[in-house]
């Protein structure tokens, strides 16, 4: 029996752009070096959705910001509609992160084996855009409305 492929960084990026949904031009992915790189992808069929794929600790996170919390109407009834709805986004959960600035943000994100077979990596990809956009919809309510 052979080892599975553990996936880095730079190994992934260049599988992805392989694949038919990037050669078509349906995503981009772009390498982010660093201390620890990861990976930018853009989801073209989906608004230029910005994706963010890290390697990290023997698993793949893929994430995207939803929107900042300072944008929810009433942040508990917000919290506790996602809690009560998560069965609605398969394998995708959605967090509270600080960002660097020290606002504080919404995000979505899936996580998943490092040494998963590219065909899973590309579906927890493709799923997590799209649960992204019917999140998006579904929260819409609970955003304060735009000036």
């Amino acid at each position: 029996m052979s080892m599975p492929q553990t996936w880095n960084a730079q190994a992934l990026c260049q599988a992805l752009a392989g694949t038919e949904l990037f050669s078509a031009g349906d995503a981009s992915v772009e390498l982010l070096d660093g201390a620890d790189a990861s990976l930018h992808v853009t989801m073209h069929e989906y608004g230029d959705l910005p994706l963010f794929v890290a390697l990290h600790g023997g698993q793949i996170l893929v994430e995207a910001l939803l929107w900042p919390q300072s944008a929810v109407s009433d942040v508990a009834a917000f919290n506790e509609e996602v809690l009560l709805s998560r069965q609605l986004f398969p394998l995708s959960s959605i967090g509270l992160d600080t960002q660097a600035d020290g606002e504080r943000c919404y995000s979505m994100f899936g996580a998943l084996s490092a040494t998963s077979l590219l065909s899973n990596v590309l579906y927890e990809i493709e799923t997590l855009a799209s649960n992204v956009i019917r999140a998006t919809e579904a929260y819409e309510g609970y955003l304060k409305a735009q000036a």
